[in-house]
């Protein structure tokens, strides 16, 4: 078997096994169901283990995906994602490690990716804010980026795409926390008076014509960090939705979530963002 066959083989078991998390499916409904030998789900769970996944596994009953898992996954992703919004959930890559994620993002934009196009990091090791601010990315924490198409969203200036894109996170985090972040300035969610989220809009246009080809919207959340270990003049500034790894939910759930309202918000008007986006805004 290839490298890239053994991949998708490996693929395919983990997103039967996130589709069933939290429930015992035997090897050979699972190989049947994903078209594969029960020695090459056998395999798989194998190599899904060494690489941290929890699968727990008990003679005449089979392999489960322990509720706790919370390793990022384009499968994990997917499990969570409504079949009526797939054009958010088609085009997924997810890193270990990145420089940033809008840089990969704005590479892909520039090969003429679809709209929805997601990339998504459990750490960044160059991550910016505004005005080219270091954005601190520590494993613990949601970096995700979202190419957006301007024929696909109903607004295009920077400041109506900030709010919109922090309607979309702020509604995430309300509908399954029931937290109730804020924003401050545009681009910054706050909990508690204490940052937990940045934004960061970047575009691309035509030079001749100066028509806007594409947005990426960059979204750096503290999901589950551990702040004692931040940089001393961040500490007291931030906070993140959970303790370390005493999330109620996992971090596939809430990206999906806000891939979902990203899908959502773009079929309403720019005065209705605006709406919602000022519902949320407090001055800092």
């Amino acid at each position: 078997m290839s490298d890239r066959d053994n991949k998708k083989t490996i693929d395919k078991v983990l997103s039967f096994l996130e589709s069933n998390k939290g429930q015992y499916v035997s090897g050979a409904d699972m190989a049947e169901s994903i078209g594969i030998s029960r020695n090459a789900v056998w395999k798989a769970i194998n190599e899904l283990r060494s690489r941290g996944y929890d699968i727990e596994s008990i003679t005449n009953k089979g392999y489960m995906l322990s509720e706790d898992n919370d390793i990022i996954s384009a499968e994990g992703i997917r499990s969570f994602i409504g079949p009526e919004y797939g054009c958010m959930a088609e085009h997924l890559f997810v890193y270990d490690s990145v420089d940033s994620t809008n840089n990969k993002a704005k590479e892909a934009a520039l090969k003429g990716v679809c709209h929805g196009t997601c990339i998504i990091a459990a750490r960044q090791d160059s991550g910016r804010g505004r005005r080219d601010h270091q954005f601190y990315s520590p494993e613990g924490g949601i970096y995700m980026s979202v190419v957006l198409l301007p024929d696909k969203i109903p607004f295009s200036k920077n400041d109506a795409v900030t709010a919109f894109i922090g309607v979309a996170v702020c509604k995430a985090i309300e509908s399954l926390t029931g937290l109730k972040p804020v924003i401050m300035g545009i681009n910054d969610l706050y909990l508690d008076g204490k940052k937990i989220c940045g934004i960061l809009i970047e575009s691309g246009s035509e030079f001749d014509s100066g028509i806007l080809q594409w947005i990426v919207a960059g979204i750096g959340i503290n999901f589950d960090s551990d702040i004692k270990k931040f940089p001393r003049e961040l500490k007291g500034n931030v906070t993140s939705l959970y303790p370390p790894g005493r999330g109620d939910m996992s971090k596939n759930r809430l990206i999906a979530k806000i891939l979902e309202n990203i899908d959502v918000l773009a079929k309403n008007s720019e005065k209705d963002i605006k709406k919602e986006f000022m519902k949320r805004r407090v001055e800092k």
